[in-house]
């Protein structure tokens, strides 16, 4: 099966229709990024930085995407040597060292280099050879604490370094962290592998390098008792970008290796060895590697190449982590008896060849169509009478999905400010398109909350608001969506103006 092109083109056509075309896939990244890009701003101001992270960023849609959030301060600076202390101001800023002297390889701690005052970091501080340290097990605890004090409603629960909350069927973690634009030297020797092979391209690499990585507190499961110091590196951020730099059948078998995970090695396993993490870091991998002919017409090669390097790293025994080789992720995990059955597990699927791929109820009515019939085709989303349609549903659910929660006249006009910057841009039709949608909600928002904070005392400033609040509404109806529209209506219904 894996030397049928037709088999391979059928596939790739079907996981387009399950996953979405390259068109749908730029549409929901588009509007992700736009809405991060206009939102920055406030988050400076307000002092804590989001990010959204996990397979609904990377632009998958599967009813079992997660929608990860990290949060972290922009006054706590992460450092990698003490000289770069230098490039921070002491006042305003917590400056905090990662050291990662014998520490496993990917791990640090977190040493304390300027006083602080926020109580979830202050109470987390431990006393190690005259130095402060943060403790990782201590500041995860008090940021879930913190959590379901702030929302009673949910309920918050420590999951590996996030803490985790369903909200109408749908988990969400969310991930209290300390950035850092400053890359540790475990991870210089990945930039010289990344241009000795091309992949990134350097345009992407730049990228990475200049958005830095992450601090999650989680430590190595080696058993010792300083690991409660230790925090894991992220590079959720550079992983993200890194799936962005994929072709659309690179991100085909990647959703491919996520859906054979999910359906056949974890399918009724209660507590799964295999993570879909490590699917992420075998794409990365292989890609990189350039040993294989990433086209529609060898997607089923593509897949059994990326397969047989996860059956070799469980044999082995050995994941190595992407930005960090040295950091070999099945450690204490992937080991002993639960390894040989996983082995032998995945040993039974590799006899079977690609066929293997039937064992999934959504890959097996793919492909046994085009196993039955020598001549069927499936034709592809794209070409599809309704797929101006079909697009058309991808905007608006995208789009009109982004929330405006905006309550302050302050963030109404930093959003305002951002958007006008953002417009000056060369923008992607898509991201246009967002930010005009946004645009009209950041102005409904703010016309709104002129109103219900009226102070004006003559009448000249009555008029001078009514004029003010009519135009902004006016302006809504022409750049924002239908709905949109109707804010004027409701304006002019609830002021007694006449039409």
């Amino acid at each position: 099966m894996d030397h049928i092109p037709r088999v391979s083109e059928v596939l790739y056509v079907g996981l387009c229709w399950e996953m979405g075309t390259p068109k749908e896939v730029t549409i929901r990244r588009d509007v992700l990024d736009m809405e991060e890009m206009i939102e920055t701003p406030l988050q400076i101001y307000r002092g804590e930085r989001l990010m959204m992270s996990g397979s609904y960023r990377e632009g998958f849609r599967f009813k079992s995407s997660d929608r990860d959030r990290m949060f972290w301060g922009c006054h706590y600076k992460l450092i990698s040597d003490i000289s770069q202390s230098s490039f921070y101001t002491a006042s305003g800023n917590t400056i905090i060292l990662m050291d990662s002297m014998d520490t496993p390889p990917g791990f640090v701690r977190l040493q304390l280099l300027t006083p602080t005052s926020n109580p979830n970091i202050s109470s987390s501080l431990v006393l190690l050879n005259d130095r402060v340290y943060i403790s990782s097990s201590q500041f995860q605890q008090r940021s879930v604490d913190f959590s379901n004090n702030i929302s009673p409603h949910q309920i918050f629960t420590p999951h590996g370094p996030c803490t985790t909350s369903t909200i109408a069927s749908i988990e969400a973690d969310y991930a209290h962290c300390f950035a850092s634009i400053h890359w540790p030297a475990l991870t210089r020797p990945w930039i010289d592998r990344c241009l000795r092979h091309t992949w990134p391209p350097v345009r992407v690499l730049t990228d990475i390098v200049n958005n830095g990585c992450h601090c999650v507190p989680i430590g190595s499961k080696i058993l010792s008792s300083e690991n409660q110091l230790e925090w894991r590196l992220s590079f959720s951020q550079a992983e993200q970008k890194l799936v962005y730099a994929m072709n659309h059948t690179q991100f085909l078998c990647y959703g491919l290796l996520k859906i054979f995970l999910k359906e056949v090695i974890s399918y009724n396993v209660e507590e799964p060895l295999l993570c879909s993490y490590f699917m992420k870091t075998t794409m990365f991998w292989i890609i990189q590697a350039g040993c294989i002919r990433w086209c529609p017409q060898d997607l089923l090669n593509c897949f059994w190449t990326c397969f047989k390097y996860l059956i070799h790293c469980v044999y082995r025994g050995e994941f190595p982590n992407f930005f960090i080789p040295q950091n070999n992720m099945f450690l204490n995990k992937v080991v002993g008896h639960a390894r040989t059955s996983l082995l032998e597990q995945l040993y039974q699927y590799y006899r079977m060849g690609v066929s293997c791929l039937l064992h999934s109820k959504t890959l097996r009515s793919i492909l046994l169509p085009a196993l039955s019939s020598p001549s069927f085709v499936l034709h592809s989303a794209e070409g599809h009478y309704n797929a101006v349609e079909a697009i058309d549903l991808v905007v608006q659910r995208e789009i009109f999905s982004l929330p405006f929660p905006w309550k302050e006249f302050t963030h109404c006009l930093l959003l305002l400010k951002s958007i006008d910057k953002l417009s000056r841009l060369s923008l992607s039709p898509y991201q246009t398109l967002t930010l005009q949608y946004a645009t009209a909600g950041v102005l409904t928002q703010t016309a709104f909350v002129m109103v219900n904070n009226d102070t004006c005392c003559t009448h000249r400033q009555v008029y001078t608001l009514d004029k003010t609040v009519c135009n902004m509404l006016k302006l809504v109806a022409r750049v924002g969506s239908v709905t949109q529209s109707l804010y004027l209506a409701l304006y002019y219904y609830r002021m007694g103006h006449r039409i």
